[in-house]
């Protein structure tokens, strides 16, 4: 199975983290959320925000093309870069992925979940 590498953010994870037995199939976001990493997910995984807005550092190619839909969302998200994925849409390959979850979100309150 591919491995997460979570780049260090101040708030979700200072130390940055890495998530050695990713599952093939899943989203990105539902794989750091069952590794105790709480990215923000306002929506639910629906694709109908921009709050688990990540950079793909490594692996990006790995990952299926953003839909529509998705690309319509990355264009309100904050630092958006040509590596940017929501990642409750972009699903684990077989590749290892390196991750940055940016620093800040549209959201003007954080989601408790």
């Amino acid at each position: 199975m591919p491995k997460i590498t979570v780049l260090p953010h101040p708030e979700i994870c200072p130390e940055g983290a890495v998530v050695e037995d990713a599952p093939s199939g899943v989203s990105i976001c539902r794989t750091l959320l069952n590794n105790d990493i709480e990215i923000e997910h306002a929506c639910e995984l629906s694709c109908a925000c921009t709050t688990c807005h990540v950079v793909v550092r490594e692996g990006f190619d790995s990952l299926e093309e953003a839909s529509d839909n998705e690309e319509d969302y990355l264009d309100r998200a904050w630092g958006l870069e040509p590596n940017s994925r929501l990642s409750c849409q972009a699903i684990v390959a077989d590749q290892d992925l390196t991750i940055e979850i940016p620093r800040y979100t549209i959201n003007h309150a954080k989601e408790n979940h």
